[in-house]
């Protein structure tokens, strides 16, 4: 399941992009039209920042944007900067310790199907396709 932060995360992304016209975009302004606890958002931006995904600037004309073009940005990345991974199972996530039981599992085939679906449906979707 898909958190709070996740979502918001992807309308903040949406609404920067949506929103930009060469400044920085105070976060006041994003949390008015998108509903959000502007609290709660200054978390979300902090996490955004150390991420690399917005740029923060604080003083007058401070606020946040986009450090790349919308379109060089995926669905993908948002949420697992967010949540950690899309990966159903640990077994599954890259580097983990193999399973003893890998090459008996009978659901392995369907965590993997799970898995190839959910990444490629959010890594084919692009932040530039919502604005």
């Amino acid at each position: 399941m898909i958190s709070t932060k996740g979502r918001y995360a992807i309308r903040v992304m949406i609404d920067i992009a949506k929103n930009y016209d060469g400044k920085c975009i105070p976060l006041k302004d994003i949390a008015e039209r998108q509903g959000i606890s502007k609290k709660y958002l200054e978390a979300i931006v902090k996490e955004m920042v150390a991420g690399k995904l917005v740029i923060g600037a604080s003083g007058k004309g401070g606020g946040y944007k986009l450090s790349r073009e919308p379109e060089e940005y995926t669905i993908g990345e948002i949420i697992e900067l967010m949540e950690g991974t899309l990966t159903p199972v640990a077994c599954l996530v890259e580097g983990a310790e193999p399973c003893p039981r890998n090459k008996k599992c009978e659901t392995l085939p369907l965590w993997k199907e799970y898995s190839k679906l959910t990444r490629d449906f959010f890594y084919g979707k692009k932040l530039s396709d919502y604005i």
